[in-house]
């Protein structure tokens, strides 16, 4: 296997990017934060790249520890993709570029692919500034807290809080939820573009709250 490019520069921001500066790394990490995929779902939630590529992407991925690969057992019995300890310190990297870039989204361009869970970083982030406004008052959601989405596009779920393991998931919450929120796609743009806090949207009438949680609690008494 050939070496993979570098800056050979000796700083730590040349050194992040010799790993994770390659197009389409990125991207592939946002997908793992959801925990293992198969490589098939990789594909068909990451639209654009080519099969070569994310191949490629994926090995160069495992060779930096920032991925690993293992074979579930019977029945599914299929190869998974999943981050490792380094790979999922990337969250706040994630979280930091989706602030520096939210005044770039605009409206949805036609060529413009989307998938329901592409707003769960952006939410988590709103609901995470949330919990720690509420902890600065002693009040804070607490961490844990599973929030389950609606959108017209599809449900996705959030661990706010999680220490470990994915921070979101794609489709219905694996249990019941601490809140569930129900909005449209314009409402979570708005809140993913900074327009808007969820608390705001929840006072407005723009999202609807259901659950008995402390989050649940939390946003309908912000």
């Amino acid at each position: 296997m050939s070496p993979r490019r570098s800056y050979d520069q000796y700083c730590s921001a040349a050194r992040a990017l010799d790993a994770v500066g390659d197009r389409w790394t990125l991207l592939i990490v946002r997908e793992l934060l959801a925990g293992p995929r198969r490589y098939t779902d990789l594909h068909a939630d990451l639209p654009g790249v080519s099969t070569d590529v994310l191949a490629s992407r994926l090995k160069d991925m495992e060779r930096e520890g920032l991925t690993t690969r293992r074979r579930l057992p019977p029945p599914g019995a299929a190869h998974v993709y999943e981050l490792t300890g380094r790979g999922s310190s990337l969250l706040p990297v994630l979280q930091a570029l989706g602030a520096w870039g939210q005044g770039a989204l605009g409206e949805r361009r036609p060529t413009d692919a989307v998938r329901a869970h592409w707003f769960a970083l952006p939410l988590l982030r709103a609901l995470d500034t949330l919990d720690a406004v509420g902890a600065g008052a002693g009040e804070g959601v607490g961490g844990g807290s599973l929030v389950e989405v609606r959108l017209e596009e599809g449900l996705f779920h959030l661990h706010v809080g999680a220490e470990d393991g994915p921070v979101y998931g794609d489709g219905p919450a694996p249990g019941e939820p601490d809140a569930t929120l129900v909005l449209d796609t314009g409402t979570c743009t708005a809140i993913s573009c900074g327009e808007s806090t969820v608390a705001d949207a929840v006072r407005d009438g723009r999202v609807a709250v259901s659950g008995d949680g402390t989050l649940a609690k939390a946003l309908r008494e912000a």
